[in-house]
């Protein structure tokens, strides 16, 4: 056959003919099961999944376990099995009238760090629209670094600042505003020492909130904002009406996670009390750590843990629906 056959031949005799070179020709790659198949997402998160359930899950199951045992100091160093007691911890914990106490304590102290961070990074996340760039990336600077100081170092400094002798505090109360504060010691009244741990609490808190809140704001379109303005609404009623809707969900989601946060409160209340407490001053952590590794009765510590865990499930419920309406709406 000659090359202008082949050329009127067409296709057909072209595609008879076999591949140049010495081998057949390579098939296509197999696809695997595990590399691209529909297992490869769960392959990918499998090493998350166990982490979590190391750090998370099997520590919760073992204190569900301890809840309904009567675990000692015996038991815990020994290896010994625990007698189950059945909802006796329980009992004995609810039928307590001091954990009402500690658990209003809580609440209240939760309540008021919550809404004094909210409040502060609001108004931060706010003023940092309208401030120039030099002034709100040094601004931004220091909220990180406040954000990044370890909870020791931020305790001993507000320690210093509430000391009876050279405490900032004292100083300024008394050489600036006129009042009689010289030596005055702020933990005899747990009022006092309370309001110096919450400062500890909303010191560490607002640069997250301020910063979170600050992208949302940036989220808001500025011709919505200039239109209502033109339309004769002042700077409430554009807040309300414009900016509110749209930092709105990501006001919440910030809210629920500083309710748990603060709910959760122990690091703080323990070192600035020198690692020793008074009963006035303790929030649900504290007394769940108490009842555990004081009186010796890591049961009655483990029951009033999952309490904990039970009080705070509606809000991380409420936390998981605010996360899911804020993927619908991206």
């Amino acid at each position: 056959m000659s090359a202008a056959d082949i050329k009127t031949a067409g296709p057909e005799v072209s595609a008879s003919r076999p591949p140049r070179g010495d081998g057949p020709a390579p098939s296509a790659p197999r696809r695997s099961r595990w590399t691209n198949g529909p297992l490869l997402p769960y392959l990918l998160i499998a090493p998350a999944v166990v982490a979590l359930a190391a750090v998370f899950v099997w520590p919760l199951i073992k204190t569900v376990i301890m809840s309904f045992q009567d675990v000692g100091r015996r038991e815990l160093w020994t290896g010994q099995a625990a007698e189950w007691v059945g909802f006796d911890q329980f009992t004995n914990i609810l039928g307590d009238s001091e954990f009402y106490d500690v658990v209003w304590r809580t609440v209240l102290f939760m309540v008021v760090c919550v809404v004094s961070t909210l409040a502060i990074g609001l108004f931060l996340a706010h003023a940092m629209q309208r401030m120039t760039k030099a002034v709100r990336l040094l601004l931004t600077g220091a909220l990180i670094a406040a954000w990044s100081l370890p909870l020791l170092v931020a305790t001993s400094i507000f320690r210093w600042f509430a000391d009876s002798d050279y405490g900032v505090a004292n100083m300024v109360l008394t050489e600036y505003l006129g009042l009689d504060f010289q030596g005055h010691n702020w933990w005899l009244d747990p009022k006092q020492g309370f309001l110096m741990i919450g400062a500890v609490v909303v010191w560490g808190a607002v640069p997250f909130v301020t910063v979170t809140l600050y992208a949302a704001f940036t989220q808001v379109p500025s011709e919505l904002e200039e239109a209502a303005e033109l339309d004769g609404a002042g700077r409430i009623g554009v807040f309300r009406y414009v900016t509110w809707p749209v930092i709105k969900p990501v006001f919440q989601m910030v809210a629920t996670l500083s309710v748990i946060w603060d709910f959760n409160v122990f690091g703080q209340v323990f070192l600035m009390r020198g690692n020793k407490p008074e009963e006035e001053y303790n929030l649900l952590g504290l007394y769940s750590y108490e009842k555990a590794f004081e009186s010796n009765s890591f049961s009655q510590g483990a029951a009033i843990a999952l309490i904990t865990v039970l009080l705070l499930s509606g809000v991380a419920v409420y936390y998981l629906r605010q996360l899911l309406k804020i993927g619908e709406v991206e």
